[in-house]
This record gives structure tokens, sequence and C-alpha cells, in this order.
């Protein structure tokens, strides 16, 4: 029996160590537009970067960049902001953009022959105003948590993305909130892990967005973390964004058009 179960393990370590290639089916490349038009609080926001992909197959590890591509972002007064390509990037920069809050922007991308659009309005962001460090317990374990703290507006609905950033983490985690048990209340964020330690660096990131990014961010939010570790689990559906096609409105790139101003605040553990 002990050489049996000897055996079984050798062959189940063995088994491990070959490399299973799936031959997965591969759909026609999809055009992926990210132009997420962000406004730091207290610096003039005159340069902006949008970046142009498309899709490819799962084996790849290089992500297809687009060049050629003609894009521009105009506000309603039709003042017109160039974005020129960094060459052989697909990274399309403005040096001279004018954000505004409550302003409404229409990106216009031409590629292939087609036209893509979408208009949005650039959202006003609360400031935060303070962080404040605490530990709780979890289950017998003492563990650091972290709030940042803003001001709701009362006289109208808001929605918020916010971004938290552990400089020991190479992923940030991102959750899109509203003001629904907070209307014009103080709100805050929270981060903890149970290995946060002192000196750590926390960086925050608050945006005030629109009710459809908003929904747009929680269907992605929830995709990305539905996969349960699983590398060949797939979205239960494609996520359209904004960016409508001119020419065949079936035919939708991927990503999404978004302007807001941004609150930011980093923050050592103690």
């Amino acid at each position: 029996m002990k050489n049996i179960a000897y055996l079984l393990l050798l062959i189940i370590f063995a088994s491990c160590e070959d490399v299973v290639n799936v031959d997965l089916e591969t759909g026609s490349p999809k055009l992926v537009i990210d132009a997420n038009i962000l406004w730091q609080k207290g610096t003039s926001g005159n340069e902006q970067k949008i970046k142009l992909t498309t899709t490819t197959d799962y084996y790849t590890n290089t992500i297809p960049t687009v060049s050629g591509a003609i894009v521009f972002v105009t506000n309603s007064q039709n003042t017109v902001f160039d974005f020129i390509e960094v060459p052989n990037t697909g990274e399309y920069v403005c040096t001279n953009f004018v954000p505004v809050i409550n302003e409404t922007y229409t990106l216009t991308v031409q590629h292939g022959g087609i036209t893509y659009k979408s208009t949005e309005k650039l959202y006003p962001t609360p400031t935060i105003d303070s962080v404040e460090q605490e530990t709780v317990d979890v289950f017998g374990t003492n563990v650091i948590q972290v709030k940042f703290f803003f001001q709701d507006n009362g006289s109208e609905t808001n929605y918020y993305l916010g971004t938290i950033k552990n400089q020991a983490n190479a992923i940030p985690e991102l959750g899109a909130f509203d003001d629904e048990f907070f209307q014009g209340n103080q709100m805050f964020g929270f981060y903890s892990d149970e290995n946060l330690v002192a000196g750590n660096t926390i960086n925050f990131k608050l945006q005030g967005i629109s009710l459809r990014y908003y929904n747009y961010m929680n269907k992605l939010i929830s995709i990305a973390g539905n996969s349960g570790g699983n590398p060949f689990s797939t979205p239960p559906a494609t996520l359209r964004g904004n960016m409508v096609n001119q020419n065949n409105v079936d035919d939708y790139p991927l990503g999404y058009f978004h302007l807001s101003e941004v609150d930011t605040r980093e923050y050592t553990i103690q």
C-alpha cells in the first residue's frame, strides 16, 4: 500500500510539470478606447492622454496598439483639442486641454474609415478632508484600518469612484458608490489589510462620476472579481461603454470616455 501511495504521489507531481495549452477560440479584434480625462485639483489639467489598443488572444503577452488614428475633443463652444500620437505607441496626447467643471465635451476617434463619438460632462469632486487610522479586532486578529473623509453635496445626488493603491501591492482596489444614505453628510472610504504595517504608503484617489459611469464601473468591478482565480472564466456579457460607432451602432468599441476632477491623498501607516 505504501508503494502504491508513493507511486500515486509521483504521478501527481510529474503531471503538475506538464504545460497544458488549451485551444481557445479568438474573436475578431475590437478597438479599445481608454479615454479618462482626469483633472487633478490644484493643477491646470492641460496635459491629457487617450490610448487606443485592440483586443487580442489569451496567450499573447503584448497588447496591440493602434496608430494613425485622428483623435480630438471639442467643448460646447466648439473649441477643438487635438490629441497627437506619440509615434508608434497608440498614446495620443493633448498639451493644451482646458478642463471646466460641468462643461460638456465630445470625443471623436477616426480610424480605419470609421468614426466613433461620445459626449460626456466633466464632473466635480469633493476635497479629501482628512485620513484616520485605527486598529480593529477581526476574529481575534488586530487589523489596521484606514479611512479617508470628504463632504457630500446635499443639493444633488452624487456618484463616486474611489481608488486605493497600497504601494506594497501591484494592483489598486476600486469601488463605485453613491450618497443614497449620506446625502449632504460627511462620507468616507476605507481600506483594511491584515498585512498592513507601519511605513506602508497608501494612495487615495476620489472622483465624482456620472450615474452611467457608476453603473459601468460597478459591472466592470463585478466581472473582474468573479473569476474566482480561474484564468479561463468568461464574463457573463461584453461590457459596453459609451463610445458609439457612427457607421454601425452594433459594431461598438470597448472602453469609456470619462471626465472628472480628481482629488488625491497619500498616507503613511503609523
